[in-house]
């Protein structure tokens, strides 16, 4: 196998991932938008006998100094041909060329959950961190199948608010309405003291996209004149991840994100997407929204972990 780090062809990464249905963290375009911030980016392609069998991406950055930190977040991702012990040999390589300087500490966080993950990938690497958990929806099922899955209280209050006569739900890629969900997610983090990607990586991301209407997709809901809750989808490839939702008293009351996430499945599943991540489920710090997540009857996943 060769592992190739630099001068690699964007094409083949973006078919590959979208083929192989990547997560966000592994998207060509998440890596640009990161690079636009300030932030050292590493990727790298491994390939057997001229065919594209792996990608990787990096997050890097110095600890201490003089230790070189790179985080492969949910990859790398593999051909699904590949043996246990090729992905194995695949690790050991990623970890011998990884072009940083010593002393280096590459981590992998595999987007599999621990049943899903043969041991024999993993040998010769320790568990350093337990996994992340997420939901993610199968959009190639029909409306009807998916609209059937929902937890039962879910589904009526989807139901008492697509009933609703004054409230309308939008769904469009529209920059103007993005830059406002932004400006309500940075106050929100305020009042609430709490932290993610900075809000400037959204606009990081769909401008690095070929197609920025392609990369994003924001659903609203307006009631009158006003605006009462809003949900941010990120697109890349054949997914879509969830990435922020906001709502004022009055959506939370009308239960408008229902309607919100509703609406976005079936444009998301109009636009050819098959996966719908919601992102990170905590039961015991945020009960609620982990509620509201597993109650679309989704799968609920939890990776395997972080390996160095």
């Amino acid at each position: 196998m060769d592992v190739t780090w630099e001068h690699l062809p964007q094409a083949d990464w973006d078919e590959f991932h979208s083929t192989q249905r990547g997560a966000l963290q592994q998207a060509w375009t998440y890596g640009d938008a990161l690079t636009a911030l300030g932030v050292n980016m590493s990727r790298a392609m491994v390939w057997q006998e001229g065919q594209l069998v792996a990608i990787a991406q990096f997050m890097c950055k110095r600890v201490l100094g003089y230790i070189s930190l790179a985080s492969c977040t949910r990859g790398p991702i593999f051909h699904p041909d590949l043996s246990p012990a090729q992905r194995a040999d695949i690790y050991k390589r990623l970890r011998q060329t990884i072009p940083l300087p010593r002393l280096k500490v590459p981590l992998f966080s595999p987007d599999r959950s621990r049943e899903q993950l043969d041991p024999v990938e993993t040998r010769g690497l320790s568990r350093v961190m337990t996994g992340y958990a997420t939901v993610l929806l199968d959009l190639t099922q029909p409306l009807h199948t998916l609209k059937a899955q929902l937890e039962g209280k879910w589904r009526n209050r989807l139901n008492k608010v697509l009933a609703h006569a004054k409230l309308r739900i939008h769904v469009q890629p529209s920059r103007k309405r993005c830059d406002w969900l932004l400006g309500q997610e940075a106050a929100q983090r305020e009042a609430k003291k709490f932290h993610g990607l900075p809000t400037d990586f959204v606009q990081a991301y769909i401008a690095a996209a070929a197609d920025p209407r392609q990369a994003f997709v924001v659903a609203y809901a307006e009631l009158g004149k006003n605006t009462v809750g809003g949900m941010l989808f990120l697109i890349h490839g054949r997914v879509a991840s969830y990435h922020m939702g906001w709502a004022d008293e009055e959506g939370r009351q009308l239960n408008a994100h229902n309607a919100l996430l509703w609406q976005a499945m079936a444009y998301l599943q109009e636009q050819g997407v098959e996966v719908l991540d919601l992102g990170g489920v905590n039961t015991h710090d945020l009960p609620g929204i982990s509620r509201f997540k597993l109650g679309t009857g989704g799968q609920a996943i939890t990776l395997a972990g972080t390996f160095f």
